[in-house]
Parts: C-alpha cells; structure tokens; sequence
C-alpha cells in the first residue's frame, strides 16, 4: 500500500505504529472499557484531519452533548467551534435509529453535511448503542448498513465500541469485529502499584502492516501521545556524529537499524548455547570485506583458517587474496600449527603467545598499531571483531571486561567499527552490565523449541525490535528475518 493510499491520523506515535496512517476508506473499530480515550482518539483523529491536512470530518455521537464536546476539547486547546466555522467540522448528535432513517433517506441530513463540507473523515460515538437497544441480529444489520454506506461515500472511519472493562479483547468473536477492516484496543492496567498505565494495541487491519504489541500512550496538553512498543532514548551523540551507515548484509537487520551500523559503533552479539551465531558473523563480515574494508578477526576454538576460507567463499570472498593484500587479520589464541596446505594464509594470522595481561595488550599493540593508524591515514576503514568468551576463558572476566571497554573506546575514538560476541547467560548480571554498557548495540539470538529468534535489544537510534524468526534461505546471505 502507498503513502497515497493511507489516511495519516496525525497523532504522534500512531501513524508510525500503522506505518503512515489507516487505510484510506477503511472502517476501524476504537474498543475499549469506559474511561480509557477512545474519544478523546476519536476527536483527535478529526481535529488532526483537518488542522494538518485541511481534511474536514464529522463526529457523531449518540450521548454526549456538543457543548459537553466543547468544553473536554478545549481542555487540548482544541477550538471545535473553530473549525465548525471554517467548514472543516461538524458535531452531529442524534438518536441512533433517527441516523439509520437519514442515512437510507436520498438528500438526507447526512448525506447533505458530507457534501456540504467535503467530508474526508467521520467518527461514530458509540457503535454499541445498537446491541443496547436492538437484538444482535437487528444491531448487526444496522452496524452493516452504517458501515456499506460510510464504505460507499469513501469515509476513513471510526467506530467507537464500549467493551466491558474484563473482556479478553483477543477473544472478542463480536459482529463489530468481523465487520470492521482495523481493530485498535486501548486499555489500562496496573503499574508500579501505584500508577496505572494506558496502553493501545492494534488488534487487526487490514491492508496495511503494523507494529505489534501494547504501545503505551499518555495524555498530553496537545491530545494522545503514543509510545511505539521496544523505544528507548536515543544515543544523539553517535547519531549525530556519525554520517557514515555501514551495512550488515542481513537486509531486515539493515531496516531495523535504520540502515545498518553507524560506523565506529561497538555492537554484541549475545547468543545462547544452542544458537548458531556463526552465520550472522559470517554474512556481517563478508559484506564488510567486500564493500572494502579491513578485517581484524578473532578464531575460536572451533574454527580454522580453512573453515572461515570456506565459509567466506560462500559469499564469494577469496580470503587468500584478502590476506596477501593486507586486508585481512585472524588473531589466533590457541598455538595451532599451520596446516601445510594452509600455508598461503600464514602471513594472515596473528598467533598470540604471552596470555599474561600486559603480554596479551603488548602483543596485539606490536602487531596492528602500526598498520591501522596508517591505513586510517589514508582514509580506509577496519571491522573488528573479538569473541569475549574466548577472552574469558583465556584470561579471565574481570581482564575482559576491562579490555573490551578500553577496545570499545578504541575503537569509536578511530571510527573503527567493532562486533563482539558474548553468551551474556554464562556471566553473571552485574558482570555483563559492563558489556551492555560499554556496547552501542545488542543484538540478541536464541533458540526457542524449534526456532532461532533474533532481536536487537539495544541500539543507538534507541528503538529495540520484536523478536524476529531466522529462516534459512538458498542465496546470499542465506538467512532471512521474519
């Protein structure tokens, strides 16, 4: 569906949960239990329409009286009687069987309002006036009648519907529901034990992808403010500072990091023991090499010059002459002799003697000062990577933890962009706080029954994501996110 196919509500944090508004001429129904804004969303919705987008709209309502609308509405500094004036509003109230005979009558009251302010909008208070004061199969027909004929003027509508306050909204096999294209739940429940806390969930709609979840929404001076689920405080510092986005190789990753890493950032990677994480490193890595950066990389106990050589063939990376022409580094902790048919990628790993703090520092100080400061001179750029278990198990945690913090500073001081990857689950809490801590991103991987799920926790732009299902796929990068 294209932006020119939506009706942006105007109210801030919806239109990004429905990815740029409602459907336009859909029908979605507001539920909810008493007291939770279903009309004060309603009015907004209307109020935005047409102060934002000059789209004029009509509310309806069965009870409230208008000058009861007036004075809530100017509690938001909204002028209805404003708008009323400028043809860009009306508030209509009426009895509910009286608006049944008006909207089947030619010329109506109705019909003549729409044309009269060319209405784009309407809002009905409340759908459930007719279960009140009909039998459920009168009230369906009257709900249907409504709903062909705000469908047949092309109205973006919404139906408001009072729900009792311990319904399961998830279970809700109501007519009203099965009529209606979107269905939007707003709630409130307890929190802090002392607060109570309001949430909006979309519940279904058709014709448009949404952001699942329960978004939390407050009143503020200017009318509902929705929270997207997964947000957190931007880090502006690294955004601001860093104009260059490097990808991932992994597309949805790319999208639900607003395009990928900002160079000289350090992400982790945290993964379970039954999670396979190897891919994801492989397909980051072999982007970053083929978009041609420098590589710093740490092996592990299980894997070798050869299988890393294999896997990055896979992606159509020849490591033998990454190595030969200076571009790619494998730090080796373990003391392995060199295959004799591995011999050509010699000059490419980094063997690591001395496991003593200031040896292990001394080392790779020895080894890499020199060639990264000058390839950074000349404007190139390097990916490192370090596995942090390895590190632990080698040298220790609280020797990890210091030197990832002093590598993370490192390296954003550079613009040297790092990934490190850490089973957060082996560690205790408060050591693993230093690693979230020192990191811009997280990026987390596990296995749940028969899937591998991914979600980023932590990044700089502040949003984190729902967890993402990881499919296998036959091409490049050879997994997907669902």
């Amino acid at each position: 569906m294209s932006e020119q196919d939506k009706v942006a509500t105007g109210i801030t944090g919806l239109d990004e949960v429905l990815y740029g508004g409602l459907p336009a001429g859909s029908i979605s129904l507001i539920q909810g239990s008493p007291g939770t804004g279903k009309t004060t969303l309603g009015l907004q919705f209307l109020i935005e329409g047409a102060r934002k987008y000059n789209e004029a709209g009509i509310y309806i309502t069965f009870e409230e009286l208008p000058e009861q609308l007036y004075r809530d509405s100017a509690s938001f500094g909204w002028d209805l009687k404003d708008l009323e004036k400028n043809n860009l509003l009306r508030v209509i109230c009426i009895q509910p069987e009286v608006l049944i005979d008006h909207i089947t009558k030619p010329n109506g009251l109705l019909e003549n309002v729409i044309k009269t302010i060319n209405c784009k909008r309407i809002v009905l208070d409340s759908v459930s006036l007719y279960r009140v004061l009909n039998t459920e199969a009168e009230a369906r027909n009257k709900v249907y009648l409504l709903r062909n004929v705000f469908k047949k003027w092309g109205l973006t509508t919404l139906l408001i519907n009072e729900i009792a306050g311990l319904q399961n909204p998830l279970e809700q096999n109501s007519f009203e529901n099965y009529l209606s294209d979107g269905v939007i739940h707003l709630s409130l429940s307890k929190f802090m034990d002392k607060y109570r806390s309001r949430q909006l969930e979309i519940l279904k709609m058709r014709g448009t992808k949404i952001v699942e979840g329960e978004h939390r929404f407050k009143f503020l001076d200017h009318g509902i403010h929705v929270i997207p689920a997964l947000s957190m405080a931007e880090d502006k510092l690294i955004i601001k500072n860093s104009s260059d986005t490097i990808s991932t190789g992994i597309q949805t990753l790319d999208d639900i990091l607003s395009g990928g890493l900002q160079r000289g950032t350090t992400f982790t990677i945290d993964t379970n023991s039954k999670a396979n994480y190897r891919y994801i490193v492989t397909a980051l890595l072999a982007k970053r090499l083929e978009a041609g950066d420098k590589l710093i990389s740490m092996m592990t106990n299980t894997s070798t010059i050869d299988t890393i050589s294999f896997a990055l063939s896979e992606y159509g990376i020849c490591l033998n002459d990454l190595i030969k022409e200076q571009k790619a580094y494998f730090v080796d902790l373990f003391k392995r002799d060199i295959p004799v048919n591995s011999k050509q990628y010699h000059s490419g790993i980094i063997q690591i003697t001395d496991f003593s703090e200031e040896g292990f520092r001394k080392q790779l100080q020895e080894k890499f000062s020199d060639i990264i400061q000058t390839n950074l001179a000349s404007g190139g750029n390097w990916f490192v990577y370090y596995d942090l278990n390895v590190l632990i198990s080698l040298l220790g945690i609280s020797f990890t933890q210091r030197f990832f913090a002093e590598e993370a500073l490192r390296c954003r001081l550079n613009g040297i962009t790092m990934l490190a990857h850490i089973n957060f689950a082996e560690i205790s809490q408060a050591a693993g706080s230093v690693f979230e801590r020192a990191s811009n991103g997280i990026i987390r991987t596990w296995v749940d029954g028969n899937y591998q799920l991914l979600q980023v926790t932590k990044s700089p732009t502040g949003r984190m994501s729902a967890p993402h299902i990881i499919e296998n796929i036959d091409e490049k990068p050879f997994l997907r996110l669902i």
